[in-house]
């Protein structure tokens, strides 16, 4: 898995910063001892990872690798190419 690539996505964005303002109703929301603001700021707190995973869904998040292989066969005939290359170069 790449970390350098982890969360830098429009769905991730979106969802941390609803996530992040959801947060900061809450909090507020304690100080000022209201709990039907501290509700609604939970509730848009899990706005923010519905809407993050929708996103995601909908093709906003982290495409998948083109290096990564579907299965063992496929993984088998790239290394024999990789293998008849490197041999190829040497020779």
């Amino acid at each position: 898995m790449a970390a350098a690539a982890h969360g830098h996505t429009p769905a991730a964005w979106t969802g941390v910063t609803i996530t992040f303002i959801g947060f900061g109703i809450a909090g507020v929301a304690m100080i000022l001892p209201s709990v039907l603001l501290v509700c609604a700021g939970l509730a848009v707190v899990l706005v923010g990872g519905v809407v993050g995973v929708a996103m995601s869904m909908a093709g906003m998040g982290k495409q998948p690798s083109p290096h990564v292989y579907k299965d063992a066969k496929e993984q088998a005939e790239a290394l024999a190419a990789r293998k008849g290359a490197a041999a190829a170069v040497t020779a």
